[in-house]
């Protein structure tokens, strides 16, 4: 999940640094699933191993945050309910129903269920706002569709958790929520939104799991990792460090350099290098038919995507 900022003119050497930016953020954002469930596995809850990751990465940003703001500290408070909503739904949400997901299957099945957001958008937009889609975008959504049956191994009759599905697609709404908002005008500096979302969203799931509304369990024992065992503080800071506060920054720095329409391009280099990582750490690894459905959302939202700006 990337902001969206204001398209910039491109010059070649910005746009080979800005795909580097969008690499980096795709690695970083990518690991977060293989982290999690290392920590789950270890007796973590979802909704612990979700809150120390956004609290962590808003404590990195909070500096960043403020500076960008240059003294304009009115938009604060004018743009409280964007910080709200965002905060709660776009990262709390997203986050935390992605993590339960992978709790229930395996990283790359519910990351590829979450990455058929853009068509949700493609429905609501036509829904809220009448803009129908074209030839392209409808036969996008036909070909991801299709290859999310192959993903679930539908023909062969399942084997996959419905609970995960469940999950899995309440992640996927929770992006298409941060979608819609990253397209809004807003003055907020990017770096500033996202502090203030991984902030609120942190605050909010402390506070539920204090009361005993989110289950918040920490286990503070050693992580078992396919080949490897470390601390528990590593996937832990690797959560807030690597996963939040890198994958925000280099994917803002990413979308300033190239656009909101090419860095979501190059975003789609995430499902990738999170089967590679859910392999080398946890040793997970999808069969053939779902490799081919992985390809066809992947597929299917890039034929979206140019139906959308065609």
């Amino acid at each position: 999940m990337r902001p969206a900022v204001v398209r910039p003119r491109r010059r070649p050497g910005r746009l080979t640094v800005g795909y580097l930016f969008a690499l980096v953020s795709a690695m970083a954002f990518g690991l977060s699933g293989s982290f999690a469930k290392g920590l789950l596995d270890a007796g973590w809850s979802a909704g612990a191993a979700v809150t120390l990751r956004v609290l962590i990465g808003a404590a990195v940003l909070a500096v960043p945050a403020l500076l960008a703001l240059r003294g304009r500290w009115s938009l604060l408070r004018e743009n409280a309910w964007v910080f709200a909503v965002y905060g709660l739904v776009a990262v709390a949400g997203t986050q935390l129903t992605y993590f339960y997901a992978v709790s229930y299957m395996d990283v790359a099945v519910a990351l590829l269920i979450e990455f058929l957001a853009p068509i949700v958008v493609v429905g609501w937009m036509w829904a809220r706002h009448g803009r129908r889609p074209g030839p392209w975008v409808v036969a996008g959504g036909a070909v991801a569709l299709t290859g999310l049956a192959l993903v679930l191994d539908l023909a062969a009759g399942g084997g996959i958790s419905a609970r995960g599905v469940l999950w899995a697609l309440g992640a996927m709404a929770g992006c298409a929520v941060y979608f819609v908002m990253s397209a809004r005008p807003t003055p907020l500096p990017p770096v500033t939104l996202a502090a203030g979302g991984l902030l609120v969203g942190g605050a909010v799931l402390l506070v539920a799991g204090l009361v005993g509304v989110v289950p918040f369990d920490v286990a503070l024992v050693p992580v078992r990792f396919r080949d490897l065992t470390v601390d528990w503080w590593v996937p832990v800071l690797g959560l807030g460090l690597v996963t939040a506060a890198v994958a925000y920054v280099a994917g803002i720095a990413a979308s300033r350099r190239l656009g909101a329409r090419l860095a979501s391009f190059a975003g789609l280099s995430e499902a990738v290098l999170a089967v590679i990582f859910a392999w080398l750490l946890l040793g997970q690894s999808l069969g053939a038919i779902q490799l081919l459905g992985g390809a066809l959302i992947l597929a299917g939202v890039v034929m979206v995507r140019a139906g959308e700006t065609a």
